[in-house]
């Protein structure tokens, strides 16, 4: 299986960076309409949650959380949504987003989504999907606009 790892940088503060991805406003801006749900506390479930094949309740992922150290460190589990794969339970991988500052105002984000189950579906879409999402969130803190996804 292929890990994915890239790194950028915001002209925000890392607790700026950790609200807009954790937050409802940035993250129903840049996730499709879906908003992050859930204690972030390790151990507990979360779920992305929006409009779909379910209506606007729609589990889009979901997961455990690992780790969560706001402004520094958010890791997750993540499995595709119910509606989505029968066997949703048995796909997992690892999103983990890395906080630093840079400077004043400025976030090094380092984000790697890694330790994927065999034959999980998204795996091969992951390298064209997390630099677009990234790219959004970045623009989406910097500007107030997430960029437009192509359809």
């Amino acid at each position: 299986m292929s890990d994915f790892e890239t790194t950028l940088y915001i002209a925000a503060d890392p607790q700026r960076v950790w609200d807009a991805i954790t937050g409802e406003e940035g993250s129903r801006a840049v996730m499709w309409g879906s908003a992050l749900r859930g204690e972030l506390t390790p151990g507990s479930r979360y779920e992305y949650v929006g409009p779909g094949q379910d209506g606007d309740e729609t589990v889009h992922v979901y997961g455990e959380v690992l780790a969560a150290e706001p402004g520094a460190l958010l890791q997750l589990t993540e499995h595709p949504g119910p509606t989505y794969r029968e066997n949703h339970a048995e796909l997992t991988s690892r999103m983990t987003w890395r906080l630093e500052a840079a400077g004043d105002d400025l976030t090094k984000l380092t984000f790697t989504n890694d330790r994927w189950s065999d034959a999980h579906p998204a795996e091969a879409e992951t390298a064209e999907t997390w630099p677009l999402v990234l790219s959004s969130f970045k623009s989406w803190i910097e500007t107030g606009r997430a960029l437009p996804f192509p359809s």
